[in-house]
């Protein structure tokens, strides 16, 4: 909750803004930023100077261009971790709720190499995150806006920094947090009119999904160099066959017409198992390692690394540029009953998380992200589901390492209202699917794309609204499935033929006949047969759970004790083993961890319904469904049995 100048105080501005000449266009790649004997890269990470524009109509920042100068000379700062959300840092209650625009400053000096030279370096200034609408100046000058809070964006500050070495670089970045109808997520603005029960320009935002609106530079912002011309983009697909693989690539250059490209295809071990040229062609790979998840091989997540080399000629110079892609080969195929990998039938026996931890928020943070790779691999999970967001790069990368299965999903949650499903909802989402696609494309682990989380696909809008963001995520690619995950009826569904896969959350005992633990083996029996007998096409049960408070115990099982919650999942898995010989290919557990929400009557410090607390300690619930997943694991791997018992750990 907040007081302050409302709606029109917090959203006309960044839509304003939208309009501003000058700004830098998005680029056409968005690689990953890595050290190679041609690029440097170098994290901001740490404290900055942070402030919170406290005005009535949250606009004094603009208004008095805090931009221009050290935001120190304009008023009071803290220092502010980044990476972090910052709601939970200070002991400010309202900064926890607080809506609008904060500001963040970090200086420092650029190595003179960076600066120098004919041509000099092209120097990028990149944010991994920030949510949810951003402006960044660098030295006063405005290089870069984005709208969204879950995915890179970046901007070449080359000529803003060249003209002044050995002069400190200043960032500012102005970054608002307020959701309407059509941001991804949506939300609106509540502005309680009433002056007998609220204080003057009282408003609180109002959200259509269970999590908390964590804001804030959440990612690594990181300084990168390139040559002035320079390896942009690369795309690349695989197919293989029993001994032979094939590497489609494709490789964007930018800065030079006069270029060449060599590429070299490296395995575990740096031996160069095929090489190539040009922008666009195909590797050979005999007898390949393929790419396999999580307990389907005894040697999962296999890469190869692509080593892409290029030379070309501006001006009187020669330039070269070097990129390593990590490259796994592996193929994806649906059919009506079965999820191939490498032809093999695959079963999701995974999770759903969130990125979410005590203090930091949603900050990246490495030890949270290694802990919990090592509890997941602990379960006997194989895959999981970014729900309901794109994860951190660096997530990403160890789900292509350690062959954990990734369920892609846009930020696309809470789509409720009818507002949010038209024209200018639409494009927006359109566009973070490019941006997803474009950050993601490369990466083996991503088996499928998610539009979106438990929209109102019954409304008749959404048939349009989903057939396009399918149709354009598939165009803009083909090699993999695309899904949404619903939780409408199967029947009233708008946008389920457009689906690839059936992924469906459900919550029976709980939102549904609540305590009544007897209905689980029909009603989910029913839900499947239903929703195979009008699509033919195979399903994920991609949410069930209940909220389970530690140390609450209770027999017979109660609501939200520990005991509930595991009548609750093995009333599920019955169901499941019976359904899996058919056409059921997955089941996610609603959730990892518990997590923080909006305050409510129905959440006690946040949703309950972890297998391990928010501290990462198991539940009674994690030893249930790491016996269950060792177990299906051991039924369809070609490894010998795994002995998993807990008891030999203690």
């Amino acid at each position: 909750a907040a007081s302050g100048g409302g709606w029109a105080g917090l959203c006309t501005l960044p839509v304003l803004l939208l309009f501003l000449p000058g700004l830098a266009a998005g680029p056409a790649g968005m690689l990953q930023p890595r050290d190679t004997p041609s690029r440097e890269r170098r994290e901001l990470g740490g404290l900055w100077s942070f402030r919170a524009d406290l005005s009535p109509g949250r606009d004094a920042g603009f208004a008095q261009r805090w931009y221009r100068r050290p935001l120190r000379q304009t008023g009071p700062v803290i220092d502010m971790p980044v990476p972090a959300s910052f709601n939970d840092i200070t002991q400010d209650p309202s900064l926890e709720n607080y809506i609008g625009w904060v500001w963040y400053e970090k200086e420092v000096l650029l190595p003179l190499r960076w600066l120098q030279g004919d041509p000099a370096p092209r120097v990028v200034l990149r944010f991994g995150s920030a949510h949810y609408y951003s402006i960044v100046w660098v030295n006063g000058v405005q290089v870069v806006e984005h709208e969204g809070g879950h995915l890179p964006f970046e901007a070449d500050i080359s000529s803003v920094v060249q003209g002044s070495p050995g002069t400190l670089c200043r960032i500012t970045v102005a970054l608002n947090n307020t959701l309407t109808p059509h941001t991804l997520p949506p939300g609106s603005i509540q502005y309680m009119a009433d002056k007998s029960r609220y204080p003057k320009n009282y408003f609180v935002q109002d959200t259509k999904f269970d999590f908390f609106n964590y804001a804030g530079i959440h990612r690594p912002v990181v300084l990168y160099t390139t040559p002035a011309a320079y390896i942009d983009d690369i795309t690349v697909t695989t197919t293989s066959s029993d001994s032979v693989a094939m590497v489609q690539y494709q490789v964007a250059v930018v800065g030079s017409t006069a270029y060449s490209l060599s590429l070299s295809l490296r395995d575990q071990e740096g031996k160069v198992v095929a090489t190539g040229d040009g922008p666009v062609g195909e590797l050979k790979v005999l007898n390949p390692n393929l790419w396999w998840p999580y307990l389907m091989h005894e040697n999962p997540g296999y890469l190869y690394s692509l080593e892409v080399r290029m030379q070309a000629q501006l001006g009187r110079a020669l330039l070269e540029d070097v990129y390593t892609l990590p490259v796994g080969i592996r193929t994806v195929h649906v059919t009506s009953s079965q999820f191939l990998i490498n032809g093999r039938p695959f079963y999701f026996h995974g999770v759903n998380k969130h990125e979410d931890a005590d203090i930091r928020g949603k900050g990246l943070d490495w030890a949270l992200i290694v802990k919990d790779f090592n509890l997941l691999r602990w379960l006997g999970a194989n895959s999981f589901r970014t729900s309901h967001y794109p994860y951190a790069e660096e997530i990403m990368d160890l789900c292509d390492a350690y062959g954990i299965v990734v369920i892609d999903e846009s930020p696309g949650v809470g789509i409720k209202l009818p507002e949010s499903f038209g024209n200018k909802s639409l494009q927006h989402h359109l566009a973070v699917m490019e941006e997803l696609v474009r950050r993601d494309k490369n990466r083996p682990s991503v088996v499928m794309w998610s539009v979106a989380n438990e929209p109102a696909s019954e409304l008749p809008p959404a048939a349009h609204y989903f057939k396009t963001v399918i149709a354009h995520t598939k165009a803009l690619d083909p090699s993999r499935p695309v899904t949404f995950v619903t939780d409408a009826n199967y029947a009233l569904d708008h946008g389920a033929p457009y689906v690839d896969v059936i992924c469906v959350n459900s919550y029976l005992s709980w939102y549904h006949d609540p305590g009544h633990l007897e209905v689980i083996p029909l009603q989910l029996t029913a839900q499947f047969e239903n929703w195979y007998k009008t699509y033919q096409k195979p399903i994920i049960q991609s949410e069930y759970g209940a909220d389970s408070v530690p140390g609450l115990h209770s027999d017979p099982p109660m609501m939200f004790t520990e005991e509930y919650q595991q009548a609750m999942l093995r009333g599920y898995h019955s169901v499941l083993d019976k359904k899996r010989k058919e056409y059921v290919i997955g089941e996610l557990i609603w959730n990892f961890a518990d997590f923080m929400t909006n305050q409510g009557t129905t959440r006690v410090l946040g949703n309950k319904k972890g297998i391990f607390t928010r501290q990462r300690q198991p539940k009674a619930a994690a030893f249930v469904l790491r016996d269950r997943y060792w177990r299906i694991a051991n039924e369809s791997s070609c490894l010998p049995p795994v002995i998993t018992s807990h008891s030999l750990f203690l």
